[in-house]
């Protein structure tokens, strides 16, 4: 008789379509099996089953292929048929900070109605304790509800009439009520320097804060309300985090933030991820919060600072550097307040940004730049480009954030440069107040279209939780459909993007943007075992539920982090909400009515 000898039947089995060589007579650690499994590997690629072995895929292919994996401690969980795709990667979301602060705000992300978040505002009053804050923190606007109108600070003041309430509306207005005005102490001599307190007929505060142009008033307004203590931020980060992970998101990209310092503000985050107990993977950027001191902060950010890898879970930007922005300098940023015109960037911006720029090149540190419009865009690149010529960046990554009227042109200077551009569903939320500003437009914003034709890498994100909603979703949707939240038809039918492509650019685009392109994004064998079980089938749904999807099963590194319906007995039970009066343990997070 002959003998066959291991490593032979198993290179027999691989090359027979039965197995890939490495995974032949593996241990699988869980198998998901009957499922209609994207791999976005390529448009139209499903498979039954996934092997998942030590937080990597270890095999796709058909039920009676991947399901000879199974071993006797192997978990085996049925799809019944659900789709299932990549765990989604926001390219751009504040999850440090939204973490710090979630369950201190109430959420008006989702919400169908005026009525119905003005009921929520007067709720959660009753339960909040005196001396706190009632806190409604960006996320919405006024096109989501059926009124398709703002608050009145009227109503504000019937509602709550006794506890603070700050509401932040976009990146262009604030709204206190009377008692919030009083416990800020704000009166008619309250100036900033980028804002006006608006004031009634007697030169009294109406509670009205608008931003002119940038958001530093309504931030530094929000700053002055209460914090949670330590162990309170530890519960709202977990609690954001199995919120995202209920959205189906497994990644994100944090940009910093205002008023986020580092390194005292991720020190929550850290302490979880160092603990294991993080389920979002999570790259950072830093951001620089001292105007005119910026160079100092990245001079000494760059000695404190190395990757942190605590098994991909929580990390300085990518696997091998750290990252700047999106906050390089002040003066470079330009703020999407579409309540006012266009700011002009001031004179020194180029004096201002080109030595941090240097600096980041030098030290091998991608970088990313707040841009909204062509105009600074193409003064940003003006200074990229010189310190190229000087350093050259040589695959360094940087990106432009945003990018809603990037031109032409400058397209092909970031394709030239080797930049990439993280776009994010704010004319989603904004598309109305822009076309008020500027009237009808014919052109795709932000040209997504043309960044790939032009072979620019782009991510897809939402620039969460201060503007747009955090929920991923909306955001694909407006990538498919093209409309707004309030049903504004923005883009024109060659704009629209496949479910695929739009599915792509929050998968493995995002990825590009922390250089992981090469472990997440596509279910594939050696990338991560992150993926999401869906309630129904996103590829051939109405366009009109995407915005309204969410997870069922979602899998990090391999392991179940949230279940529900039938899966919820697979996942860890959630925590209890602290503090006990938080709007998160009455609401949760986005809302569906």
């Amino acid at each position: 008789m002959n003998t066959i000898r291991i490593p032979a039947l198993r290179a027999a089995l691989a090359a027979a379509g039965f197995l890939t060589a490495g995974a032949a007579f593996a241990q699988a650690d869980l198998i998901l099996k009957n499922g209609k499994i994207a791999t976005m590997a390529k448009e139209g690629e499903f498979v039954q089953a996934i092997a998942v072995k030590d937080g990597k895929v270890l095999a796709t292919g058909s039920n009676a292929k991947v399901l000879k994996l199974k071993r006797a401690n192997t978990q085996v969980i049925d799809a019944h048929g659900r789709t299932v795709i990549p765990g989604l990667n926001d390219s751009h979301l504040h999850v440090i900070r939204e973490g710090l602060n979630y369950n201190m705000e109430l959420r008006w992300d989702g919400v169908t109605s005026l009525k119905r978040a003005l009921e929520m505002l007067k709720e959660q009053a009753a339960r909040t304790p005196d001396g706190q804050w009632v806190k409604v923190v960006g996320g919405w606007n006024e096109w989501q509800f059926e009124e398709k109108r703002l608050p009145t600070l009227e109503e504000i003041n019937a509602a709550v009439p006794d506890k603070p309430v700050f509401i932040l509306y976009l990146y262009g207005l604030g709204f206190l009520n009377k008692k919030g005005i009083d416990t800020l102490g704000y009166d008619r001599n309250t100036r900033y320097k980028d804002g006006e307190v608006e004031l009634d007929a007697n030169g009294q505060p109406t509670g009205k804060l608008i931003a002119k142009p940038n958001a530093l008033i309504l931030y530094s307004t929000l700053a002055k309300t209460n914090k949670l203590g330590h162990d309170d931020q530890v519960n709202s980060t977990l609690q954001f985090y199995r919120e995202l992970n209920r959205l189906g998101v497994t990644s994100a990209i944090d940009a910093g933030g205002g008023f986020q310092n580092y390194p005292d503000d991720y020190g929550v985050s850290l302490e979880l991820a160092k603990q294991g107990k993080l389920t979002v993977r999570t790259a950072y950027y830093l951001f620089a919060q001292k105007a005119g001191k910026e160079l100092e902060d990245f001079q000494r950010w760059l000695t404190m600072t190395h990757p942190k890898q605590n098994d991909h879970m929580l990390y300085p930007n990518g696997f091998s550097a750290e990252g700047a922005g999106e906050n390089l300098v002040a003066s470079a940023a330009d703020f999407e307040n579409f309540l006012e015109p266009r700011p002009d960037l001031p004179a020194s911006m180029e004096h201002d940004l080109e030595p941090v720029v240097s600096l980041l090149v030098k030290n091998r540190w991608p970088f990313r730049l707040h841009a909204t419009y062509g105009e600074s865009i193409a003064r940003d690149l003006d200074v990229i480009e010189k310190v190229d010529a000087q350093t050259p960046l040589n695959g360094l990554r940087f990106i432009i954030d945003h990018g809603e009227t990037v031109t032409d042109a400058d397209l092909a200077r970031i394709r030239k440069l080797g930049g990439g551009i993280a776009v994010q569903d704010r004319m989603h939320f904004q598309g109305e107040s822009y076309w008020k500003r500027y009237g009808e437009q014919t052109r795709q914003m932000p040209p997504i279209r043309k960044m790939l034709a032009q072979g620019i890498p782009v991510g897809l994100g939402t620039d969460g939780t201060r503007v747009s909603s955090y929920n991923p979703w909306p955001s694909v949707y407006w990538a498919v459909t093209g409309k707004t939240a309030g049903g504004l038809q923005i883009w024109q039918d060659g704009d629209r993007l496949s479910r695929f492509e739009a599915l792509k650019l929050i998968t493995t685009g995002s990825a590009w943007m922390s250089g992981e392109e090469k472990v997440k994004g596509t279910l594939k064998r050696g990338q991560y075992a992150d993926f999401v079980v869906l309630p129904q089938d996103y590829f051939g749904m109405d366009a009109e539920g995407i915005k309204r999807l969410d997870s069922v099963l979602t899998v990090v590194n391999g392991k179940v982090v949230y279940g529900a319906g039938d899966y919820a007995p697979l996942a860890p039970k959630a925590l209890p909400v602290s503090p006990a009066w938080s709007p998160v343990a009455a609401y949760g997070g986005y809302q569906k009515r």
